[in-house]
């Protein structure tokens, strides 16, 4: 049975980068979910919709820059 490949350290990172990219983004859409969900009804409710939508955005950001991590950069 032949062994599996070697992977450098790069490899791994460039993989767990991934996986939290990925992990992000399902964390991102359940937030959709929820908000969509949720509506506006009471004062508690408006509350915690504020922090939802707060915690969507950090998120967004948080991919966004693993994202532009990832992009090889484009020589000028």
């Amino acid at each position: 049975m032949p062994s599996p490949p070697a992977t450098t350290p790069m490899d791994q990172n460039l993989r767990s980068a991934n996986r939290r990219l990925i992990e992000l983004r399902m964390e991102h859409a359940d937030l959709d979910d929820a908000i969509d969900r949720l509506g506006p009804q009471t004062p508690e409710q408006e509350f915690l919709l504020h922090r939802l939508k707060k915690k969507r955005l950090q998120l967004r950001d948080q991919i966004a820059l693993l994202e532009a991590a990832s992009q090889p950069d484009e020589p000028a």
